[in-house]
């Protein structure tokens, strides 16, 4: 079974095609690289509006990072293409598989802070061969899509709340006793 069906059966971008599949050398280390198309007539989409746009201009091909396979990295090639959108101007265009200028497909950040619930972000990190950037970033997109596309249900339902973001280490009551290791463990 090659590579290209395994992805065509995992993935289905609507506008887009797999194309030829190779091994290359990525920072000293054996990587796949899966070439992506446009698929012939396909119109391209505003990243702004999100509307079907005129074809601009073709910029460098970018590599984008996605879940290594059999112990070895998968990088999705394409050459981004930019718009002339009625409304925004020229941009580039919006791809299913990407976000903004992240490095990371959207799937292999939802896989990696799927394992970050489970697993230390350090050891997530070494176990799939990336940096711990990676994992923050990766478990920082998934709550924020989750915080901006949280459904109210009860009292709240329709109701429009203030954005908000998690706090990190605040503590706002009496101050605790330091802590102890040694009688924290088991056997002490």
């Amino acid at each position: 079974m090659l590579l290209k069906t395994i992805l065509n059966k995992c993935h289905r971008f609507k506008s887009f095609v797999f194309g030829k599949t190779e091994f290359f050398e990525h920072k000293g280390l054996d990587a796949i690289e899966v070439e992506i198309l446009p698929r012939k007539n396909s119109r391209a989409i505003c990243s702004c509006c999100h509307n079907p746009a005129t074809l601009y201009d073709t910029l460098d091909s970018r590599l984008f990072e996605h879940i290594p396979i059999w112990g070895f990295r998968v990088f999705f090639k394409y050459l981004m293409r930019r718009v002339d959108c009625k409304n925004c101007g020229v941009k580039v265009e919006e791809v299913p598989w990407g976000s903004g200028k992240r490095e990371l497909t959207k799937t292999y950040m939802h896989y990696l802070s799927t394992w970050a619930k489970s697993l230390s972000w350090k050891e997530v990190a070494v176990r799939f061969g990336t940096s711990w950037e990676k994992v923050f970033h990766s478990v920082r997109y998934i709550v924020d899509w989750g915080l901006d596309n949280r459904i109210m249900s009860g009292a709240y339902s329709g109701a429009k709340l203030p954005p908000f973001r998690l706090k990190v280490a605040t503590h706002s009551g009496p101050k605790l006793p330091p802590f102890r290791w040694k009688a924290a463990t088991f056997g002490a």
